[in-house]
């Protein structure tokens, strides 16, 4: 009897998570909407506003100075940045970090593109931007419209980038 009972609570929370997960996936388009509303301190000081960001493609890479795979992959947003800024697209970085550890990285290792500090409440951003673990790096490409069009959980490459910046 303590079995059939614990089975059914079992399958009655599988339901309930497949229900919130469902109702999530289905809000997720929201959080697009929402990032052009949001700002992230710099830094270097100031402010990286996502909503003059809107209206020409954009690559934004979520990273943190203690990821290794990030830190691999900084340099082909840097080269991406620097080849493609001319034809319209931006890169922008968020860092999952604090304040400290981003400003030491960045003297030592630093980027020609905007960094903002989302800190750890960048994960709840990543989550509702399609990566439901929160996992570094993460990356999402946006149209000019401000539509997600790529994702990608993992490192990226220049060549990944390349393939994403082709007209469609």
């Amino acid at each position: 009897m303590n079995r059939r009972r614990l089975l059914a609570g079992a399958v009655g929370a599988g339901a309930a998570a497949a229900g919130g997960a469902l109702a999530w996936w289905r809000l997720r388009p929201a959080a697009a909407d929402q990032l052009w509303h949001l700002g992230f301190a710099s830094p270097t000081g100031g402010t990286v506003a996502m909503a003059p960001l809107r209206g020409r493609p954009l690559v934004l890479n979520f990273w943190a100075t203690w990821c290794a795979p990030c830190i691999k992959e900084l340099p082909q947003f840097e080269r991406f940045h620097r080849d493609f800024a001319a034809r319209g697209w931006q890169v922008v970085g968020l860092a999952i970090d604090n304040a400290g550890a981003v400003r030491e990285f960045l003297q030592r290792t630093p980027v020609s593109y905007p960094v903002g500090l989302a800190g750890m409440e960048g994960a709840d951003l990543m989550i509702a931007l399609g990566n439901p673990n929160g996992v570094l790096p993460f990356t999402v490409v946006f149209d000019a419209e401000g539509a997600a069009v790529q994702k990608r959980l993992g490192e990226t490459g220049y060549e990944e980038l390349l393939r994403w910046a082709q007209p469609r």
